[in-house]
């Protein structure tokens, strides 16, 4: 039996309730694939809104158990990095649950005023406003909060930018401080370009905070290789929550820390990763370092993007034709592209759950899979061993699964793409309140007409 069969049948497997395989087709999420690609077609990329909601659910839910079970005296907000994807139905879905928000460009403050203008956002929501900041991004900030936004907070990215609300804000303002992680030591960028150095961070409050009418309520960080349970990033993690100490000491308006985002995602059948262990980890350190400086515990944010909306998503092709190049090369030649349709398997070398979608019931050949494009890149790097898929003559279908992240953003939807292959047609699924599933098409394939019009034709 095949590794996805395995995963589909494994009991007690986490996500495997996702997939289930029916009369030799498979499901996800309770959807019928087979159905929706004869009623839409191929490639097809679709999210379902509810599984966005049962992620966010599931983190609120370990934050505060284990909260609740050490005494832990602060809060934890959920933010939403929206930079993971933008789409309305994606932060309108988001919004439904109470979390905030964290940004990262000027466009995304028209996005939070359009949010706000349609209903979906209070002037009470959390805004976390990160990155380096364009003056256009700072004006936007300034913007928000003098239209009456309650929790708008930037987090300073360098020294200089303090400088922009000082003079802008002259009743004063909240903010963060966003601390340069420097946890890849094999990289020649030891340190993050984002942020301020750690070892600066305690004199540049002194010398250029304390005393003005700027409070500094939050200290960020973000350790750059993602979230995991390796010693590497608790050494960084502790770090951090060693100087949140060290600065709350006397700074008294400091009283949250945002953890950051880079939560993993179930890109691989062997996928394991302990969430509930984590979170635990996370509050008994804060714990432990807040009592030996005898500081409260922080309020906790974090901003987890790829996490909330990654495995809402799949992207489905149909197999366009089968070449032999040699004695061991099968290419099966697919009816989109990697580079344009999940560009971070050519990019980043990012795998995904792949699994044939019909013929399930048949012998299984090693192949290589193909895009559409004339770049010799255009193709699926399985890793070690590459992908086995029925073998078969008849009509075969397959699925990438949990792309919901980032995909179409590097892909710029909509845009001009490598052999002006189009935007594939996307669909939204959500559940009714009897429970029977409704699609909406959010966007038909991209049609020339739009294509030449955006190369000034």
């Amino acid at each position: 039996m095949e590794e996805y069969l395995q995963f589909i049948n494994q009991k007690n497997n986490v996500g495997r309730s996702s997939f289930k395989v029916i009369d030799n087709q498979l499901w996800f999420h309770g959807i019928n694939l087979m159905e929706i690609m004869e009623t839409y077609g191929t490639p097809l990329k679709f999210t379902y809104l509810p599984a966005i909601s049962g992620k966010i659910k599931s983190m609120l839910r370990l934050f505060r158990t284990a909260i609740g079970i050490s005494s832990y005296r602060g809060t934890y907000t959920y933010c939403y990095a929206t930079k993971s994807a933008h789409f309305s139905y994606i932060l309108e879905e988001v919004l439904k649950n109470e979390i905030g928000l964290e940004i990262s460009s000027a466009f995304d403050v028209a996005v939070i005023l359009a949010l706000s203008a349609s209903g979906k956002l209070s002037n009470g929501t959390l805004i976390v406003c990160n990155g380096f900041k364009t003056d256009s991004y700072k004006n936007g900030i300034v913007e928000l909060i003098n239209k009456g936004y309650k929790n708008v907070i930037p987090i300073l990215d360098n020294r200089e930018e303090l400088r922009y609300y000082i003079d802008h804000l002259p009743h004063g303002i909240s903010i963060g401080i966003r601390v340069a992680s420097e946890d890849r030591p094999e990289s020649a960028y030891y340190t993050s370009r984002l942020g301020i150095r750690r070892n600066d961070i305690l004199d540049f409050y002194k010398s250029h905070i304390k005393g003005t009418k700027i409070k500094v309520t939050i200290l960020h960080f973000f350790i750059d290789s993602g979230i995991s349970d390796s010693s590497s990033y608790w050494i960084e993690f502790e770090k951090n929550v060693e100087l949140y100490c060290q600065l709350a000491r006397f700074n008294p308006h400091l009283q949250t820390l945002d953890i950051g985002g880079g939560m993993p995602f179930r890109d691989s059948f062997e996928f394991s990763f302990d969430y509930k262990s984590f979170v635990n980890q996370v509050i008994k350190r804060i714990k432990r370092i807040c009592a030996k400086y005898r500081i409260k515990e922080p309020d906790l944010i974090t901003e987890f993007g790829r996490y909330t909306v990654a495995e809402s998503s799949a992207i489905l092709y149909r197999v366009l034709g089968r070449k032999q190049q040699n004695n061991k090369e099968k290419w099966l030649m697919l009816d989109g592209s990697f580079i344009t349709n999940l560009p971070d398997t050519w990019a980043n070398n990012q795998k995904y759950l792949l699994i044939p979608i019909n013929n399930l019931d048949v012998a299984h050949e090693p192949v290589f899979l193909g895009g559409m494009t004339c770049d010799g890149d255009d193709y699926y790097d399985s890793g070690s061993e590459i992908a086995r898929l029925p073998r078969t003559r008849k009509t075969q279908y397959l699925g990438f699964f949990h792309t919901g992240a980032y995909q179409d953003v590097l892909s710029g939807y909509g845009g001009i793409h490598h052999c002006l292959l189009p935007s594939p047609k996307q669909i939204v699924v959500d559940r009714n309140l009897d429970g029977t599933l409704d699609f909406k098409v959010f966007a038909e394939e991209q049609n020339s007409k739009q294509a030449l019009k955006i190369l000034g034709f």
